[in-house]
């Protein structure tokens, strides 16, 4: 199938986008790597009156380390992590899910802020910003705010940003010493969707966890945290016993469906199975150095 017809702009600069997204509001949709919008449209899933091109916004592209934070432009490419030399040591957990996603010919063209945006809770990104405490600079023509990754989802496929309000920019926490980190994901074939996946970070002092966040891939309708099973984790002594429980209580917590690739009670097995490896992984990460 071919798009509905529709009216292209392609903006040179930032000021002149949010300008557009000011005009035409709702009417509008941004294409950046398109690698989601595209088959949307294509399927007449999406039709928008207006498409708003912003890939000639070099603004928006760019990774930085800060002394304690990494900042992505939102029009940085998948791949231009993948084939950062220092991310694997500044910031681990995110380095290891990037080559989850699609296969590299995607990740040539997908973009940060696309992904994070169309908020799909079977991605690799929105649980990577649950996970790491991530926060999501957003814009319009005449102001910005800050939201946190949990403020940012709101239900299924669906962001609280305004249909005037464009994401520029990606924040995440660099690594600390004394943190683990583990990212595993279930699929049938490399590149395909996960049937279900976990990332964990854990702060660990005096084998007692003062900080555990653990995100799940495919488990619900939306982008999710087990808070629940964080809890048992959070404020005890580390041992086996603790993140198993903590793996039950993870199981019970999603709400996946059934489809043709897992039923939901093979997921919710898979949830317990893969949140217990992960914290053992997360906890026997940890070094006094920091670099994983």
């Amino acid at each position: 199938m071919k798009p509905a017809p529709f009216d292209y702009y392609d903006p040179d600069n930032l000021e002149k986008a949010l300008e557009l997204l000011h005009e035409y509001g709702d009417e509008a949709k941004i294409l950046a790597g398109g690698q989601s919008l595209g088959p949307l449209l294509n399927m007449r899933l999406s039709t928008p009156r207006i498409l708003i091109d912003i890939n000639r916004l070099p603004e928006l592209q760019y990774l930085n380390y800060n002394k304690n934070l990494l900042t992505i432009g939102a029009m940085t490419r998948q791949s231009t992590l993948e084939d950062d030399s220092q991310i694997k040591h500044m910031q681990p957990l995110l380095a290891s899910s990037i080559p989850y996603i699609g296969h590299r010919s995607i990740r040539n063209r997908g973009t940060v802020g696309g992904s994070i945006a169309h908020a799909d809770p079977a991605a690799e990104w929105p649980a990577i910003m649950l996970a790491l405490d991530g926060k999501l600079e957003i814009k319009n023509a005449n102001e910005s705010r800050l939201l946190t990754a949990e403020e940012f989802y709101i239900s299924t496929l669906t962001t609280a940003l305004e249909p005037t309000e464009l994401l520029t920019e990606v924040q995440l926490p660099l690594w600390e010493k004394n943190t683990g980190w583990s990212f595993i994901e279930f699929s049938r074939r490399h590149g395909d969707f996960a049937v279900i996946g976990v990332a964990t970070s854990l702060k660990i002092q005096n084998n007692l966890c003062n900080h555990c966040r653990i995100a799940i891939i495919g488990g619900s309708s939306i982008p999710m945290r087990t808070k629940n099973a964080e809890s048992v984790v959070t404020g005890k002594d580390i041992n086996s016993l603790t993140f198993k429980e903590a793996g039950e209580i993870a199981s019970l917590e999603v709400n996946p469906e059934t489809d043709m690739h897992a039923s939901a009670a093979f997921r919710r097995h898979l949830t317990s199975t893969l949140v217990t490896k992960s914290l053992h992984e997360a906890y026997n990460r940890i070094t006094t150095e920091g670099d994983q």
